[in-house]
């Protein structure tokens, strides 16, 4: 099995060229099974794990998230990226101390985001949200250096739709450490192309978290480096779960299993996995 500073270094290779999909499991299960396909990278969903701990996305408490993330990294045999929010603080320190936090659970990389918990503010103020940046990009190098990471700005999906202070945003974060770039919600080829066009030579993720005309060739022809789903397949696994258990509920009707994976598959795949081990 590949050791921590193995998947560290393939991940930080991935990022030189080309273009990866980066999907998001969010238990045990789920990240075995992407892995089986052949996917050379993962990431958590912090979405998908609080969805699966009955809470809505961004109530999971640090502890458990770092617990968390420690366990997909431990269970995967390719490098995990952490979707960290927003640190867990809003002051650099506190972002500091989370980032050291999640670079001791063997993680290859991880993200932060600039938005706050507040609708009437969004995101943190740019020299904030600057400091929180060069913050985590010191503890990350106070840990050794290796782990990727990321800084995303939120203003297309948080309201805030302006795509000159998202590049202004990104560019900044680049210039402060970043090692990859992440504007989540951006959907146009236009939109994409100039965030790339942006902050180059460094790369860029593209999230692709719903139903999208833009296909993997798309995307890396418009120089994208990553593409992520974040919370999609979870969704996409609860909207089968809640289809077939309405059905059961509203219509005493068990028609909604239709479609789905036979038990004896699921124990193939994951005997198989288990004998690899």
């Amino acid at each position: 099995m590949p050791t921590t500073a193995d998947k560290r270094r393939e991940f930080r290779r991935l990022h030189e060229s080309g273009c990866f999909v980066l999907p998001n499991p969010w238990d045990i299960g789920t990240t075995r099974y992407l892995q089986s396909l052949g996917f050379k990278a993962l990431a958590t969903t912090s979405a998908g794990y609080a969805f699966a701990r009955a809470l809505p996305d961004g109530a999971v408490a640090r502890d458990d998230m770092v617990a968390h993330i420690g366990e997909l990294s431990a269970a995967a045999d390719v490098p995990f990226n952490a979707d960290f929010e927003g640190g867990y603080a809003d002051a650099p320190e506190g972002v500091a101390e989370s980032v050291r936090r999640c670079c001791g659970t063997g993680v290859s990389g991880l993200s932060i985001e600039d938005a706050t918990d507040d609708p009437n503010k969004p995101l943190y103020d740019f020299d904030l949200a600057l400091a929180r940046v060069k913050a985590a990009r010191a503890a990350i190098d106070k840990a050794g250096g290796d782990v990727v990471f990321t800084a995303r700005t939120e203003g297309f999906i948080r309201g805030r739709p302006d795509l000159d202070e998202t590049i202004r945003r990104l560019q900044a974060f680049s210039e402060a450490g970043a090692d990859c770039l992440y504007a989540p919600g951006i959907t146009t080829r236009e939109q994409i192309s100039a965030v790339i066009k942006a902050v180059a030579p460094k790369p860029v993720n593209v999230l692709i978290g719903w139903p999208s005309e833009l296909t993997v060739s798309d995307l890396t022809a418009l120089g994208a480096r990553r593409i992520s789903v974040g919370g999609a397949l979870a969704r996409a696994a609860w909207g089968g779960f809640m289809g077939a258990a309405k059905l059961i509920a509203e219509a005493g009707s068990f028609k909604g299993f239709a479609g789905t994976p036979p038990g004896a598959e699921l124990n193939k795949i994951f005997k198989e996995d288990m004998q690899k081990r």
